[in-house]
């Protein structure tokens, strides 16, 4: 695959997996987008779909990843969003365990998660703060503009990720708004890499 084509697959990633997980948040009867995570989109007997988007868009984000290095602007950068795209991938591998009354049934939180939640967790951490430090990574360009819009995202993406995790893990304050907070967290980090591939592909 040429260095184009695998560019191009971390400019469609992102609105691929916005896309599958509105589609199939809206067509659960008992899921509530403002509540509940994306991830739990993979239980149930429809859970497959969020698993094949799980690793559908880590594949496409692990191909950016050696577009990336290959590309040169950051060889620290492309192994950051490559740890994001393995994150992704243990995610979809992992499935999560049921939060937020969801399914309809379940507690809130378990009171000792599964080994499959556990590394769903833990996958999903460790991918997420790889996104929020390739921001700051790729900040450091000729372009004062795109460097402020990078850090100001690595900033916000990963503040609004802890807020969403506080949701999740049932804080008062916040466990009603945690599937909110967790797609405006997602839509930042997804942005993010849009525009990089953008950039990288114009320039």
């Amino acid at each position: 695959m040429g260095d184009q084509s695998l560019l191009a697959c971390g400019m469609a990633a992102g609105p691929l997996f916005t896309v599958a997980y509105l589609l199939e948040g809206a067509r659960r009867v008992d899921y509530k987008p403002f509540r509940h995570p994306v991830s739990s989109l993979a239980l149930g007997r429809a859970g497959w779909s969020q698993t094949v988007n799980f690793l559908f868009t880590g594949l496409l984000s692990l191909s950016f990843a050696v577009g990336l290095w290959r590309a040169g602007p950051s060889h620290s950068g492309a192994l950051l969003i490559g740890v994001w795209a393995v994150g992704l991938l243990g995610a979809g591998a992992c499935r999560t365990d049921p939060v937020s009354g969801y399914p309809v049934g379940t507690p809130d939180q378990l009171q000792r998660p599964t080994r499959a939640g556990a590394l769903h967790d833990l996958c999903s951490l460790i991918g997420f703060l790889a996104l929020a430090a390739a921001c700051f990574v790729f900040a450091l360009s000729n372009s004062p503009g795109w460097a402020l819009y990078s850090i100001a995202s690595g900033v916000l993406f990963a503040a609004t990720m802890a807020l969403a995790s506080a949701a999740f893990s049932q804080h008062q304050r916040w466990v009603g708004h945690g599937g909110l907070i967790q797609r405006v967290s997602l839509t930042i980090g997804w942005t993010w890499q849009t525009l990089l591939a953008v950039r990288l592909l114009h320039s």
